[in-house]
């Protein structure tokens, strides 16, 4: 059988290559009835579509944009907070017709992802500018979006407003009373020689805005916080550090956590010290994940919009490259997501002495 091209299916119609042509790839071009003929004879003679390679060529464009993650595919689709963002920007991203590639940080037999695919754009989720991933899309010279990390020059950002969000933590235990205050939070700083694991990557950024916000409202309030640093958000970290915040001399009646995970882990220790929350332990978590819901008593914490943020990452990225492919200057732009306090059962006034 001859190959079928879209000049067979012109004759079988009676129209012009061109307007087959425009019938796959620029269907706004035709009426809805031509387009479906097209479509219909096409299928009767076996042929699928033009070549996507060859079509990439012809424009000059590949169609897809990448989500550069700082951990496994398979993690990341395990956490419930990048679950909601990615679903946001998928939404966001289906009118325009793009496909998303999620690309993972690490590399194997010498394919980088971040180096290899094709793509027109990438968002960079939770990953410090210094990131090696991040570096061979700034060198490639995509249009970038960076959430929730500090991005690099001439790339927008969609941030949300930790500084803002970590205040309201801290003056609401000022409100309530509580004068022995402990943080517990991400690494602000790398220590010398301490390689981070993918996971924790870009989280600097982050935990410095948020314990900025904390510690200028709490020493506002004449209370100096004891703070402890761990270098991962996940276990075993966040239990060892609930454990040692807890077990110190100046045990605190109340704790500000980075994230609900966190929050939970010092719930959990509380627990195993004879501490009840809220009467003996107040805790404030950080995102409002389902976790903050679900955990026994329901977790006072600061909301965060997933859907908001992946939707703002989403359109920032097809504006960059709508820009990139008409050859202006990029625009950098920073959107900031708003946050709020959700106020639960975690939280409460301390004991009197």
């Amino acid at each position: 059988m001859s190959r079928v091209t879209l000049q067979t299916i012109a004759d079988r119609v009676g129209v012009s290559r061109m307007t087959v042509s425009n019938a796959f790839s620029r269907p706004d071009q035709l009426s809805a009835e031509m387009r479906r003929t097209i479509l219909a004879a096409a299928a009767d003679l076996g042929y699928v579509g033009p070549d996507p390679s060859a079509r990439a060529l012809a424009r000059g464009t590949t169609g897809a944009v990448g989500v550069l993650l700082t951990e496994s595919l398979g993690t990341a689709f395990l956490d419930p907070i990048a679950a909601a963002f990615f679903g946001a920007v998928a939404e966001e991203l289906a009118p325009t017709g793009m496909a998303v590639v999620l690309l993972p940080s690490t590399s194997s037999e010498g394919m980088i992802p971040a180096r290899d695919i094709p793509m027109d754009g990438a968002l960079v989720y939770g990953c410090a500018g210094d990131y090696p991933a991040v570096d061979w899309l700034v060198r490639r010279r995509l249009p970038l979006v960076f959430v929730d990390g500090e991005p690099v020059a001439e790339a927008s950002s969609v941030l949300l407003d930790e500084r803002h969000g970590a205040r309201l933590g801290a003056q609401h235990l000022l409100d309530l009373g509580h004068r022995r205050i402990g943080i517990l939070t991400m690494n602000s700083t790398e220590p010398p020689g301490w390689a981070p694991d993918p996971a924790a990557a870009g989280s600097g950024f982050v935990a410095r805005e948020r314990q900025i916000g904390w510690v200028e409202t709490l020493e506002a309030g004449g209370v100096t916080p004891v703070v402890m640093e761990v270098h991962d958000n996940a276990e075993p970290f966040v239990s060892q550090g609930a454990r040692a915040i807890l077990d110190g001399p100046e045990r605190p009646s109340a704790v500000l956590c980075f994230s609900d995970l966190m929050a939970a882990a010092v719930v959990h220790a509380a627990e195993e010290l004879g501490l009840r929350v809220p009467e003996d332990l107040s805790v404030v978590g950080f995102d409002d994940s389902p976790l903050a819901r679900r955990l026994r008593p329901a977790l006072t914490t600061v909301h965060q919009d997933f859907a908001a943020k992946g939707k703002a990452a989403a359109a920032a990225l097809t504006s960059s490259i709508a820009r990139f492919r008409a050859g202006e200057a990029p625009a950098p732009e920073e959107h900031r997501i708003l946050v709020d306090l959700v106020v639960r059962d975690s939280t409460a006034p301390p004991r009197p002495a």
